[in-house]
């Protein structure tokens, strides 16, 4: 791959000019680093018809008609990673270059694994990969991390990218490295910190989510008490790991605790989710005409999938389209799912927990109309910080002070009585498809708690506004 040479102005290649001339370089303004400086090889992939694209993929799918100004899109956010990847590199050879022997190789490669990471997305954010996909296709191991390193492949290719094999393995390897299921064999053998910057998957404190937290909750008018740049002016590498001084540990855990926050106020709202449990419904009773669920097999093809196909759908008049039509204007009309109640499973009962089905809420009813599974829409929600029901801050490592060479876990008992003893939390939701069908849902719900729990979990009973609307 990348074999074929683009030529930068002058005669010079894309290769020797790596991070350098002001003369090649192009500024962009963000609003929220400010100035983001684009390198000659960066922007070979950046005017690409495959990386424009994320513009039209908003950063948070739906959750604009909720949060207004959530409009924001992959575009900007991968601009953010890069910048911050960039920002990284730079505090470590800073402090620690000589020690660490960082070069413009590793600089170049950490900054196009984070432009790059996102780039194979699908719309509305993660509600085609973990929504639509496992619906439409039942089985499938499609994962959008999997999807960009074939869109890197396929870019560099298509437009005969003259960058070095090795470093197009590394990039591809960086953007799988949080990936549990996905990641490829580290190809390096010594600075493996280095992965740890785009997509961390040793202890989850990477540079993905210090844009998307605070680019979201500014989208969204939240505030937001993480401040990423202590972390990235504080970190050191011991021991080929990164890691942070210990008087930062509450900074750490605001950085989980922030992101759980968003979980659970932003991205998992109970009408964002209503409006998405619409959309997945709408997607898959127009797939067999439009072929939606083709495209990710191929990357020649993939590029022109993005959030427009919502349109594409509304203004076409082909007769199988109606179903998925119509599901589209109740949503332009805020005639949503409507949200009949949710518990948050027992701590206990956690580890046992098996996702609630349509099914499950169907098969509790004891009386009313009778319910179809399809009346149904059940939402189960996951909220963590990162892993599991475990504290992700036992697995990150810190150091006294600068002269010092120990690194050590902190036990959270150390430094707060007042931090969570449980680390995750399963909510279930339920929604009536029709209004009408509010108040026997909830009822089944109810019978259905009792029947798991001995006892409803629910902290309160569905409204009674909410039962008697019809319309």
């Amino acid at each position: 791959m990348g074999d074929c040479c683009n030529g930068a102005k002058g005669g010079a290649s894309i290769a020797s000019l790596d991070m350098l001339d002001r003369r090649y370089t192009k500024q962009v303004f963000d609003n929220v680093h400010r100035n983001i400086s684009l390198d000659p090889l960066s922007l070979k992939f950046i005017d690409t018809q495959h990386f424009q694209r994320l513009r039209d993929l908003k950063q948070l799918g739906l959750t604009y008609l909720v949060y207004p100004g959530a409009v924001h899109t992959r575009f900007e956010h991968s601009l953010g990673v890069y910048w911050l990847a960039s920002e990284s590199v730079q505090s470590l050879k800073k402090y620690q270059g000589s020690e660490l022997d960082i070069d413009n190789f590793d600089m170049q490669t950490v900054k196009l694994a984070g432009l790059l990471h996102d780039i194979g997305h699908g719309p509305f954010s993660h509600l085609f990969e973990h929504e639509f996909m496992p619906r439409a296709v039942p089985g499938s191991t499609w994962s959008h991390e999997l999807m960009s390193v074939r869109m890197v492949d396929h870019i560099v290719d298509e437009h005969c990218i003259d960058i070095d094999p090795s470093r197009l393995k590394i990039i591809k390897e960086m953007i799988l490295a949080s990936s549990k299921e996905h990641a490829m064999p580290k190809s390096a053998r010594e600075k493996l910190f280095l992965y740890d910057i785009v997509a961390n998957g040793r202890n989850g404190i990477d540079v993905d989510k210090f844009d998307y937290i605070s680019r979201d909750s500014r989208a969204c008018g939240l505030g937001c008490n993480f401040e990423y740049k202590r972390l990235i002016d504080r970190m050191r590498v011991m021991g080929d790991e990164i890691c942070y001084p210990a008087k930062e540990y509450l900074t750490v855990f605001k950085l989980f605790n922030s992101r759980a926050d968003l979980h659970r106020t932003v991205y998992t709202h109970a009408k964002v989710k209503a409006v998405e449990l619409m959309l997945v419904d709408a997607l898959l009773k127009a797939d067999d005409y439009l072929k939606i669920s083709s495209y990710p097999l191929d990357p020649a093809e993939y590029w022109k999938l993005d959030d427009t196909i919502v349109k594409t759908i509304e203004t076409s008049h082909n007769r199988p389209l109606k179903e998925s039509r119509d599901i589209l204007l109740r949503l332009r009309r805020r005639d949503l799912y409507r949200f009949c109640n949710e518990y948050t499973v027992p701590k206990e009962k956690l580890e046992y927990f098996k996702d609630v089905t349509a099914q499950d809420i169907v098969c509790s009813q004891r009386g009313g109309p009778q319910l179809k599974e399809d009346d149904v829409a059940v939402c189960n929600v996951k909220i963590d910080l990162t892993r599991g029901k475990n504290n992700p801050l036992q697995s990150i490592n810190f150091f006294k002070d600068y002269a010092s060479n120990d690194k050590f876990p902190v036990s959270d008992g150390c430094v707060s009585h007042i931090l969570p003893s449980y680390f995750q939390d399963r909510i279930v939701r339920v929604y009536a498809k029709k209004s009408e069908l509010v108040e026997t849902v909830s009822e089944a719900f109810e019978n259905f708690q009792v029947k798991m729990y001995g006892v409803k979990a629910q902290v309160h009973d569905t409204p009674e506004k909410k039962k008697q609307r019809r319309f």
